[in-house]
């Protein structure tokens, strides 16, 4: 039994000192710290499904065969795409990172891959490099890109054995992982090498095969060696692992499994971010009709700062280049609202008040940001918070309110005939 019970101590010690191997540089903190302060990205999926317009899985739920998904390319001419007019719309909607899909599950390359000719280069009549008029026009706009990456391949051979998905796409049963992977990294190469700066690597596909050998650690090295800035985060629904520098959450706030994908998944130490969608869809959807209104989407927004959490909407571009219309005005609602109301928002971290059914709370230095989404009358009380309160403001017209302090919390007198309807009414809360 001694010797059994040594050997799982020596097991667990091996392992949390694999974890702890990971030291990441002082580049990749400052970026951490950047990111968390940055608060709120756009997420664009896009590729040669969109031709289709249903959706960016639609290789695998319409069954399509790798031979019949490969006309698919010659129908992709983007002649409508502009770079510059996507991050501008992302910087006036308050945004200020891009993550874009390099490559989905379908494994199309939107960028001048030279280990494959399944590429926007060798198989568009387009032939341009997507990812790298993006980068262009980012670094113009001081917006940081980051890379979305599939690790998942329902095209590739290598792509061996297969995993619970692309099992109709009609490709040999054989294959070298080994290969793969090396092809996985040699693409990843050319990402972190041909595109200058780049803000991190945003990781899909793991859950597709949990139990292969991925070498995650192989690969986080070389990206960290590459761009020791590079921030890494995956998709996996679990909890972090050791290389990376971000935790994700899709369709859900941390904590929460309202989508259904975070079960298993463990709120780590990392930074967080939450991506969830326009629509219902992450890519272009012809049908997809299922419009989030701009006053669901602010809050979304607020309440994952104060989850403290990034916030990465996503939108999908139609095969022509542009983004849709409705996308684009609900985008300019949003905008206005963070022109006016940012500052509760970027560069603070979630507040002393923890997630509220009325609301959430954000702080930046001694200032508390108290916000209020969801309160029908105008006396409010809030919970009891560390430190003496010096004022209480309304934020948007910055009038002074008042306020007594008891034991039970802060009541606040609002103002009369506020707008019970709006997105998010602020408090400013100064504490001494």
């Amino acid at each position: 039994m001694k010797k059994i019970a040594f050997l799982i101590l020596f097991v667990l010690i091996a392992n949390l000192s694999v974890a702890q191997e990971y030291q990441p540089t002082k580049e990749n903190l400052e970026n951490r710290e950047w990111y968390q302060d940055a608060k709120f990205g756009m997420f664009i999926h896009w590729g040669v499904y969109s031709v289709l317009g249903q959706h960016e899985w639609v290789m695998e739920t319409e069954s399509i065969d790798v031979k019949t998904y490969e006309k698919l390319p010659a129908f992709f001419n983007p002649t409508e795409f502009d770079a510059e007019e996507w991050v501008l719309l992302a910087k006036s909607a308050g945004m200020k990172y891009i993550t874009i899909t390099s490559k989905h599950h379908d494994g199309f390359a939107m960028f001048d891959s030279k280990l494959s000719d399944w590429d926007i280069m060798d198989r568009t009549v387009y032939q341009q490099d997507v990812i790298k008029q993006m980068a262009e026009a980012c670094k113009k706009h001081d917006i940081k890109l980051f890379l979305y990456y599939s690790q998942l391949d329902w095209h590739h051979n290598d792509y061996y054995p297969r995993g619970d998905t692309g099992k109709k796409a009609g490709r040999p049963d054989q294959g070298n992982w080994e290969s793969y992977l090396d092809y996985m990294n040699g693409q990843l190469t050319e990402l972190l090498t041909n595109y200058g700066e780049i803000g991190g690597i945003w990781f899909d596909g793991w859950w597709d095969k949990k139990e292969a050998d991925w070498q995650l650690r192989k690969t986080y090295d070389l990206i960290h060696q590459l761009q020791p800035q590079a921030m890494i985060g995956s998709n996996h629904h679990q909890a972090p692992n050791p290389g990376e520098d971000f935790q994700m959450f899709e369709k859900d706030l941390p904590g929460e499994n309202k989508g259904g994908y975070s079960a298993e998944a463990t709120v780590g130490k990392l930074p967080l971010e939450t991506a969830e969608t326009m629509a219902h869809r992450w890519g272009f959807s012809l049908q997809d009709k299922a419009y989030k209104s701009s006053k669901e989407l602010i809050q979304y927004l607020v309440k994952a700062a104060g989850y403290n959490s990034n916030f990465l909407l996503n939108v999908g571009p139609m095969p022509n280049g542009k983004i849709q219309p409705e996308f684009v005005k609900t985008l300019k609602v949003i905008g206005d609202w963070t022109d006016t109301y940012g500052e509760t928002i970027y560069g603070t971290r979630g507040g002393p008040i923890s997630p509220q059914s009325w609301g959430v709370s954000t702080q930046k230095d001694d200032k508390i940001y108290v916000h209020i989404m969801d309160w029908k009358t105008d006396s409010f009380l809030f919970p009891t918070i560390q430190g003496e309160l010096k004022s209480v403001f309304d934020f948007q017209t910055k009038k002074k309110l008042k306020f007594e302090t008891n034991s039970y919390g802060t009541l606040v007198q609002l103002p009369e005939g506020r707008d019970y309807g709006q997105a998010d009414f602020v408090l400013e809360v100064t504490i001494k």
